[in-house]
Order: C-alpha cells, then structure tokens, then sequence
C-alpha cells in the first residue's frame, strides 16, 4: 500500500510540473475575444468551445462571437456549452483549487460568460468585404479599444467577416489587436473579407494558419488513448461537457481550431518564429493572387490557399454594384458572383488543398460570355517562385503584406505556416509532435470531473 501510494503521488506530481510548464513563458493571462462558427456544419467548434471552457481559468475572455459564414450557426449554440459549462463548474473550481491553490485563478462565472455572447455576421461578406456593423463586430471594436497594456487577441475559428467589419468600422483598433486565424477552408468560405483585410490592413499583427493546425488532428484509425480512446478512457462520465463530447465526430477529437488556444498556453506569443503548443510559423511578406480572365487548363497553376480572382468583361448592364448575378461552380460548390459595375464581373476563390479542378461560370445574363476551364492547385503555400503562369488568361497580382518603418527597413508581422513538407500538410509537424502532451495535460482536467 505504501508503495502504493509513493507511485501515487509521482504520477500527481508529475501531472503537475507539467502543467507548470505549460504556463512558464506565460507571464500574464491573454486577453482573448473567439469569433468562431460554431453551430454550422462542422461540429470540431464544439469540441474546441469545451477544451475552452475547461481552460477558462488561464484566459482573460472579453468575447465569444458566433460567425457562420455558412450553415445554421447562431449565439444560442454557445449559450448551450456554456449551460454545460455551468454544470461542471463547481468540480472544475474545485479541482483548479485542490491542484494549484489560487495560483491559476479561477473559472469565469456562467452568468459573465453570457453576457460576452454576441451574434457577429451571417454568411459570406460581398465583394467589397464588409457588410454592416453587427453585435459581434461592434463588441470586437468595444473590446480592442479597452484602456489595457495588453493586446487583445482575436482567435477566428471560422471566416473574417467580422473582423473585416470591425476593421472597417474603427480602424485605429489594428494597433490593439493580434489576430490568429485558422484559415485553410475557411478562407474560401469568406474570400472577399480576406481581400479586404490584407488590401488594406497589411500590417496588422497577424498569424494565418492554413494548415498548421492540421497537426492537432489525429488519424481516425488511431486508436490508441490520445485519438480513438481518448473519449472512453478520459471523458465517459468525467462531467457534462465529458459526455456532451461524444456527440460531436463519435468522441474522436479533431478539435481543428483549439490549436489558436494552444499558442497562448506554451510558447512566447509575441515569437511565432519559436515553439508553441499551437506551432511555429514564419513571416509572411505577401499572399498570393491571381486574376483570372479567360479560360484555363491543367497545366496553369496555383499555390494551395491562394486568393483566385476571376475578372471577366461582359455586358455593361443597369445593376448596383456587388449584386449577385453570376455563380462559379467548382468541387461541387457554388460560389455567388457580383457586378463591378462597368461591365465588370468579379468572384472569388481560395483551393483548400492540392488538386486538380474543373470550373464553370454560369449566368442568366444575355450576352454574358461562357467560360469554364481547369487548373491545377500545387502544394506549397505561398511560393510565389514556383508558379509563374504562362498563360495570359491569369496574371499574378500578388498582395505585399507589412510596411515601411521610420528607418526605411521593410518590416511584416503577418505569419504564416513554415515551408516544411515533412507531413502531409505543410508545418503540421510544428503541432503533431507535441499532441500526445497536450492531450495528457486535457486529461488531467477530465479526473477532475470524474
């Protein structure tokens, strides 16, 4: 019994130091506000919004704001985790107290939580990016402007049509904010408010992670306890939000957007060039984009998460510019194009992953030029010098990201995932080798619940 009990006490004292670590290059706790689509057709907002909840303790969290870009995703689907939340509470604070005394703070309360709830945009911004204040968008402006030292952090699990509008409504906040962005598919859910932020805030504090995150995401045939098993050995009966998480994939984590939490909790926030629970990443001194005005073929390529634009001449017609009168339809998704006035037809699109993809623009316009094609979508992200089309239908028109100090030096603090092909996905590597302790630390919070 006795060494029982000693070996007991190793595996608690271990749990602990490990922890400890976790928050031994974090001095303060981040202010953080999650713009997150929660509620809409991929339920990993869900898995990450309780991995949130149960670390609520190490944030300052001034905003949860539901942004479906697509999908039914509304404020009330985070009212519902926080009303799980709430039950788990009195254990979770319990637990914090037991383990680390009043060292971690405490968990927010319920009725604060809701309080910072609002309902950002709903859908995709028009062509010019932005589309009227919103509550969402009005309480990020609220919040970047609050008399603090610290930067507030804006964690966007979905598109940036929020953002974009907060930007655009009050653009002295894009000295106050550090924004990290789980693009990837994301952003060809929400390309026009992409366009925006980088054309006209392209030196704003920025990490645009469109793969990276990929490596917080276990294979589905792991079974072991970290993946597959996580869920029946750590969360079955561990508390409300322990037995909610079945619902969401069958309890196999995915959690796609817990790694913007992950940056903050190990690793210096202000060195993205460093290790982080939530990667490393490099600087970024542009984005891609290609006009496109005629047709393609398999051999005109592009960089994966690049920014397409198709510009096509057609009638001059009587329509308020950014109408939606055309569509692109490509992998089997219909994307709304929009008159730019003058006989200009403009839409927007961003590949999510390495293919080959047919097209076709489509629209009821008499006159309107039929145009359909292929391309071919390349692997590396953003290399520029590898893609250099020769066909005169697309032209590179790439967007310069950063500025010019007040000693002449150019300068960027937009970062992007490293150029490392090791893993499927470009900079995965930066997070999957440090998966199994993440999941180790998450663990321990479960047997508080338990």
């Amino acid at each position: 019994m006795k060494c029982l009990s000693l070996l007991l006490f190793a595996v608690v004292l271990s749990a602990c130091m490990r922890m400890e670590a976790r928050d031994a290059t974090v001095t303060e706790r981040p202010r953080i506000l999650v713009s997150t689509d929660i509620g809409g057709t991929d339920p990993d907002d869900n898995q990450s919004m309780i991995h949130l909840l149960m670390y609520a303790n190490e944030f300052d969290i001034e905003g949860l704001v539901s942004s479906p870009s697509f999908g039914e995703g509304s404020k009330e689907e985070i009212f519902r985790m926080i009303s799980l939340y709430e039950q788990d509470r009195p254990s979770l604070v319990k637990g914090l107290r037991n383990s680390f005394g009043d060292s971690h703070g405490t968990y927010p309360s319920p009725e604060y939580l809701t309080s910072i709830v609002k309902q950002g945009h709903k859908g995709s911004a028009p062509l010019c990016g932005y589309d009227g204040s919103t509550e969402g968008s009005e309480w990020i402006v609220k919040c970047a402007r609050r008399a603090d030292q610290r930067p507030l952090w804006i964690l966007v699990w979905g598109a940036l049509e929020d953002v974009a509008q907060a930007l655009h409504d009050a653009p002295d906040i894009s000295e106050k904010i550090r924004i990290y962005w789980i693009g990837g598919p994301n952003k060809k859910w929400g390309c026009n408010a992409y366009n925006y932020i980088v054309e006209n805030f392209p030196s704003l504090w920025f990490i645009e992670n469109n793969a990276t995150y990929r490596g917080f995401i276990g294979s589905t045939s792991d079974t072991s306890i970290y993946q597959k098993g996580f869920w029946p050995t750590f969360m079955e009966h561990a508390g409300v939000m322990g037995n909610d998480f079945v619902n969401y994939y069958g309890g196999i984590v995915k959690m796609g957007d817990t790694p913007s939490l992950l940056y903050l909790m190990k690793g210096d926030p202000e060195r993205p060039s460093s290790d982080h629970w939530g990667g490393r990443f490099e600087v970024m001194n542009y984005t891609p984009r290609y006009i496109i005005t005629g047709p393609l073929s398999a051999s005109d390529t592009v960089p994966c998460y690049s920014l397409l634009e198709w510009r096509l001449n057609g009638p001059q017609i009587e329509l308020a510019p950014d109408s939606v009168c055309f569509s692109l339809t490509i992998d089997r998704q219909n994307w709304p194009g929009y008159y730019a006035g003058d006989g200009i037809y403009v839409v927007r699109y961003a590949p999510k992953a390495p293919a080959t993809l047919d097209y076709t623009v489509n629209s009821n316009i008499v006159g309107f030029p039929i145009h359909e094609g292929t391309f071919t979508v390349g692997k590396k992200w953003p290399a520029i010098g590898d893609y250099s089309p020769g066909n005169p239908n697309i032209v590179a028109n790439h967007i310069p990201l950063g500025k010019v100090d007040e000693d002449g030096r150019y300068m960027s603090t937009w970062f992007t995932d490293i150029q490392d092909y090791s893993s499927a996905w470009q900079g995965s590597s930066t997070i999957s080798g440090c998966r199994n302790d993440i999941m180790k630390d998450w663990s321990l919070r479960f047997q508080w619940l338990k």
